[in-house]
């Protein structure tokens, strides 16, 4: 399995927040770039980036920072927030990034979703924001009454390959990863899966390994030092 530190980016800056709540925002470190340097020197292959300013109001406000990270590590780059057009796209991907992430779009513009996938193949994933059960939009500030079994059907028959699933009730706040969450999802789709929300022990990482997943990704337990990056990659990306 594959670990995946996070870099969440405002205003240039790393920050954290607490189950996607804007107005509860921790700023980690004001360089994004030394952070995924230290990451990478800790054993990193693989990073996730997330512009929250983006997912919020959509465009790419923190594209700079971004490149910054690609031109200054060589870390595989998945990248999401506010991907809302083709242009996005192909601004990330020219920008050293390897893997970008549709979000709100992904529920909104079936067409628009489709035309990335069949254009952009294994360089598309999706981002599954859940919130007891249903899947939100736009920064998580918005629930959609879509159920996830139904979305995650739909995007499977439509080519999509990774979907990085997060359960919005766990995020931020150390209270471990849902389990049975994304054991149903390994279980159900034949996408890949990467787990996100809650994970804050060793514990919770090898519980996740054990279910075959293909990729789960750290925060908050990093940045206040539940998890040391370098243990976790030596003992579940083996």
């Amino acid at each position: 399995m594959i670990v995946f530190p996070a870099i969440d980016i405002v205003d240039g800056k790393a920050v954290r927040l607490l189950r996607g709540d804007y107005k509860q925002m921790t700023v980690y470190d004001d360089d994004p770039v030394s952070v995924a340097r230290r990451f990478e020197q800790a054993g990193a292959t693989h990073l996730h980036v997330v512009d929250l300013e983006g997912a919020l109001n959509g465009g790419t406000p923190n594209l700079k920072t971004i490149q910054d990270i690609a031109s200054h590590t060589n870390l595989y780059i998945e990248v999401g927030g506010g991907v809302r057009s083709m242009d996005i796209i192909e601004r990330y991907l020219h920008s050293g990034v390897r893997r970008v992430i549709l979000g709100t779009a992904a529920v909104t513009d079936s067409a628009f979703t489709q035309n990335a996938i069949d254009a952009y193949g294994q360089s598309i994933a999706v981002g599954v924001d859940v919130k007891q059960g249903e899947v939100a939009i736009k920064g998580w500030t918005q629930l959609t009454g879509l159920a996830l079994d139904d979305f995650c059907l739909r995007l499977q028959q439509m080519g999509v390959g990774t979907i990085i699933c997060t359960d919005i009730a766990r995020d931020g706040v150390l209270s471990g990863a849902n389990r049975s969450l994304y054991a149903n999802l390994q279980i159900k789709y034949k996408m890949q899966i990467i787990a996100s929300g809650g994970v804050s022990s060793m514990n919770d990482l090898r519980a996740l390994s054990r279910l075959g997943l293909y990729g789960a990704i750290v925060g908050k337990a990093l940045y206040e030092g539940a998890i040391d990056l370098s243990e976790a990659i030596g003992e579940v990306s083996a």
